[in-house]
């Protein structure tokens, strides 16, 4: 039954990934139904608006009661907790309940991968060595899994923030040149971008938020760059404080700093594209000089063999 044992595996994996996305398709759909639910009920003035059932909620709830749990019961060091904060902070999920959804989904996945894998292994009977490497194996994928997808997470919300910046800037210049405040234009340009690039309204809408609350600008605006611990939002905070407290003109820093940023975009597409001719080498190598040898010597070796 060994042999079995992989397709058997991927079979599983399939299953259960096609199921995922089933799922998640039902749970979108099921999103927009409630929206649509709540939008019409608040459009007949009902006050109390009853929030219908919803899978998502429900597996988010659960979630978080599990994490809630493991957090009181002191598992994990303070250290640990302000780590994986800042990462989900970074990663653009925030709130006090996101800490405790991702620890009981990673909870969750460390128990429930190693039962389901050894009811596969029970089902095909695979001996006591295999168990106990699959069970380990499936283990260390369950607590693995949810830190490389948060990690994954960061990485792709902080590429969309350093994309979006540029853009944004030029639209603060525009705002800012037509009479707007610093705060306004930080929060009409959130406003404005949130369609076109969710990651980056996301930030400018919470520093706008924080300029409005905070008593010194220049804490909110260093706050946006401690979030992500991005370079290019740390030069745009420190530009705009400086701004502020000496008097300068706030649309001329801007233009400047979007200028300095499309240019080293363009610096890195260079950097990449010179790249290409080493990336390109080995391929050339594999598939392009063998034909190329069979073609030019395949007659003189075809003669060789008639003259033996």
């Amino acid at each position: 039954m060994r042999e079995f044992l992989l397709p058997m595996l991927a079979g599983m994996a399939i299953l259960l990934g096609g199921a995922g996305v089933v799922l998640l398709r039902l749970m979108q759909r099921e999103a927009l139904m409630n929206a649509r639910l709540l939008a019409v009920q608040r459009s007949l003035g009902i006050d109390q608006v009853e929030v219908p059932w919803s899978l998502k909620a429900s597996l988010l709830n659960g979630f978080a009661q599990i994490g809630g749990v493991l957090g009181k019961a002191g598992v994990l060091s303070p250290r640990t907790v302000a780590e994986l904060e800042q990462t989900l902070s970074a990663a653009g999920f925030r709130g006090s309940s996101v800490l405790p959804i991702f620890l009981g989904a990673k909870l969750t996945m460390l128990i429930g991968l190693p039962m389901l894998t050894f009811l596969v292994l029970s089902v095909l009977h695979t001996g006591q060595p295999g168990k106990g490497l699959m069970l380990a194996i499936s283990a260390v994928l369950g607590m693995l899994v949810p830190d490389i997808i948060a990690k994954q997470l960061r990485k792709r919300y902080l590429k969309d923030v350093e994309r979006g910046l540029p853009d944004a800037l030029d639209m603060m210049v525009i705002c800012t040149e037509a009479g707007l405040s610093l705060e306004n234009s930080i929060e009409r340009v959130g406003t404005e971008i949130t369609p076109a690039n969710r990651a980056i309204g996301a930030e400018l809408l919470l520093c706008a938020s924080e300029l409005k609350i905070l008593a010194d600008r220049r804490a909110a605006l260093m706050n946006m760059s401690e979030r992500t611990h991005l370079e290019v939002l740390r030069r745009v905070a420190v530009t705009l404080a400086q701004s502020l407290q000496f008097g300068t003109p706030l649309s001329s820093a801007l233009r400047s700093l979007s200028a300095e940023m499309r240019q080293e975009q363009l610096t890195k597409f260079e950097a990449r594209a010179a790249r290409l001719p080493v990336l390109l080498t080995l391929p050339m190598i594999l598939f392009i000089l063998p034909t190329l040898f069979l073609i030019v010597g395949g007659p003189a070796i075809l003669e060789m063999l008639r003259a033996w």
